[in-house]
């Protein structure tokens, strides 16, 4: 396996193409620290875009909803995906509106999507879903009820190609502009979790684990 995506028509990236890559560690990164990937399919010939929880393992990236969700059913249908994850890391100003903008990490998958039905293939693949966005929670829990599993509908996409967006740096302002008495930078912008806010029905005594309490401040 190559260093990179293969480029074809479906994910060759042709605005901005110095922003452009096609690494897939460049790709798997900002994929990992997303939280929400927003999946775009077609139904009755009309653009439909739904934020949907995810997980990555390897080359395979699992897509969660519930089992009756129109997406489900739609990505169990047409056997396709898109989908995008985007993080906004500042904005960028500009002494003009044209050339102002936003520094960002994006990432576009293409791939090929399968409805998990086996319990045992749902379950791990749940599993990898919690880890990504709850990492060592899922061995604190209960284990999940037979109805529960039954009521998850959970997609497997395999990526076949993507590409990644990566824009940093400062204003790119026409040489004339640079003479304007007009402020430009950056205002950067962080993704970041806080601080716990503990259940008011929770038992008295109990305290978050070492795993949860290690995500306070964690920034995507």
């Amino acid at each position: 396996m190559t260093n990179d995506y293969p480029v074809s028509k479906r994910n060759k990236v042709r605005q901005l193409r110095e922003k452009a890559s096609y690494d897939r560690g460049t790709v798997h990164d900002i994929l990992d620290s997303g939280l929400v990937a927003h999946v775009a399919f077609v139904e009755n010939g009309q653009p439909v875009v739904v934020p949907m929880l995810y997980g990555r393992d390897g080359e395979t990236i699992f897509l969660h909803g519930a089992r009756k969700a129109r997406v489900i059913r739609l990505l169990e249908q047409t056997g396709t995906a898109c989908l995008n994850v985007t993080h906004v890391d500042g904005l960028v100003f500009a002494r003009s509106a044209f050339n102002s903008s936003m520094r960002y990490r994006s990432v576009t998958v293409f791939g090929t999507a399968r409805l998990i039905d086996d319990p045992n293939e749902k379950l791990h693949a749940l599993r990898i879903i919690s880890e990504c966005t709850m990492p060592g929670r899922w061995d604190e829990l209960r284990e999940s009820h037979e109805k529960e599993v039954k009521m998850t509908g959970v997609i497997e996409l395999a990526i076949e190609s993507a590409s990644a967006k990566v824009a940093t740096g400062m204003p790119d302002d026409e040489d004339e502009d640079y003479a304007i008495p007009v402020w430009a930078g950056v205002l950067p912008l962080e993704s970041r979790f806080t601080t716990l806010e503990s259940d008011d029905r929770l038992i008295e005594g109990v305290e978050a684990s070492a795993a949860v309490r290690a995500m306070q401040g964690k920034k995507l």
